[in-house]
């Protein structure tokens, strides 16, 4: 059996760290998704692949070969994109346990994006993107959706992005099933730094974190202590 790399992992990328309170006291962390940490993914994931068989390839594949690949297909195109070693996503912890997922990933590994009208680029900028969330039943409305967004953004920062975008959910109701907003909600968006640039339809703002300047106050507070 594969030995379970978790959150302190010395493979863990640079910039996506991250920690709180979180149930029971256990420090939220937060890790890139890596080959020793699919364990952990499969786990969080569980036997429906987070929801019908869909193991976050929504956004990444034609939607003919999506649902050809519905259940194990998907689960292996992801494995194979996460053993790769390229962007895929954070994995969220509670102390050992994986609770938590972000997809992210700049926004050209994502052609379902590109098919849609509402969703469609808002200009030429080169942005990464942010396109699913998946947390576990028993820490939802915790605060872990913010905690993701705000490792996202280092994440993509740390690997060279200026702008990091969202496509969230703005629900005329206050309360709407959780498998109509894996996207996120846009409230979650604004708390960690998001503003609205876009929205074509009534209920799908969407989101931008500029990054560019928070790279430049980084580096002038290295300078500042150097």
């Amino acid at each position: 059996m594969r030995k379970r790399a978790g959150p302190g992992s010395a493979r863990s990328a640079r910039g996506a760290g991250g920690a709180r309170a979180g149930r029971g006291g256990a420090a939220i962390r937060i890790a890139p998704a890596t080959a020793d940490r699919w364990d952990d993914l499969e786990q969080l994931f569980g036997p429906r692949g987070a929801c019908a068989g869909c193991w976050c390839m929504w956004w990444r594949l034609r939607r003919a070969e999506w649902g050809k690949g519905k259940g194990d297909g998907n689960r292996r195109a992801l494995r194979a994109l996460v053993e790769s070693g390229e962007p895929t996503g954070l994995v969220a912890y509670s102390g050992r346990d994986p609770i938590g997922w972000i997809a992210v990933a700049p926004r050209g590994a994502y052609p379902g994006l590109e098919r849609s009208r509402t969703l469609k680029p808002v200009d030429e900028r080169p942005v990464w993107s942010v396109t699913c969330f998946f947390t576990a039943r028993e820490h939802r409305r915790r605060g872990v959706t913010v905690k993701l967004l705000e490792a996202a953004a280092r994440y993509a920062r740390a690997n060279g992005a200026d702008c990091l975008e969202g496509y969230p959910v703005e629900p005329r109701k206050d309360s709407v099933p959780d498998v109509f907003v894996f996207t996120g909600l846009a409230q979650a968006f604004r708390k960690a730094g998001f503003v609205e640039v876009a929205r074509r339809s009534e209920t799908r703002p969407i989101m931008r974190r500029e990054l560019g300047s928070e790279k430049r106050t980084t580096r002038g507070r290295k300078t500042a202590r150097a």
